[in-house]
């Protein structure tokens, strides 16, 4: 039960990402390709194109790289964003009924206040969906709030808050190779979220 939330949640966020990722590409592909990102710490290294209809680009992220492919036969893989919406909620009604103002999920996740759940419920309202707060509450748990009480005596020697480099502070083992898979990351929050708060689930 809990699983299938947790999928449904993690193909969508997966799905949302690279609708958005792929949106940025193609606009970046449509310009010149010695063309830079106004963004002041993004910027557009090389385009090369691999396939009539398929690019690589090289973008920097601060002082990071990162190769990006897509194609448009991805983009058109994808099923239409009001089908996935009826799929999500179809789900979220399993368990709460929206018409109860006592029945409702928390949202948690890693740093998901100051983005995820923004996210979500836009898209709610983007499939014409004004009832968010029926099924969720307006508070959420986010998991890097409260394991930062927990590892400030350690702060100072990591090199950064991230949630992969908090797991390994608190001893959990990470595949490398699966971080940023929205399922794995999602497994990797309960992790943590089983460590560092004094509420279990």
């Amino acid at each position: 039960m809990l699983n299938n939330i947790l999928q449904l949640i993690a193909t969508l966020f997966a799905f949302v990402l690279v609708l958005a990722l792929t949106y940025f590409v193609t606009k970046w592909i449509a310009k010149s390709g010695a063309m830079q990102s106004r963004a002041k710490n993004i910027k557009m290294i090389e385009t090369y194109k691999i396939a009539p209809s398929k690019y690589i680009q090289i973008i920097q992220i601060g002082k990071k790289q990162y190769a990006i492919g897509v194609t448009k036969e991805q983009i058109l893989s994808y099923p239409a964003m009001g089908y996935v919406y009826g799929q999500f909620t179809a789900i979220l009604n399993k368990y709460v009924d929206k018409y109860n103002k006592q029945d409702k999920f928390f949202l948690a996740g890693y740093n998901n206040a100051s983005f995820d759940n923004q996210f979500l419920r836009a898209w709610f309202l983007q499939n014409g969906d004004k009832y968010f707060g029926s099924y969720f509450w307006s508070n959420s748990i986010d998991v890097m709030v409260l394991a930062t009480p927990y590892l400030a005596s350690q702060r100072s020697q990591m090199e950064n808050f991230k949630q992969g480099t908090v797991a390994k502070a608190l001893g959990i083992e990470i595949d490398e190779s699966r971080l940023h898979d929205a399922l794995y990351d999602i497994q990797v929050c309960k992790s943590i979220y089983d460590i560092v708060s004094p509420y279990k689930m």
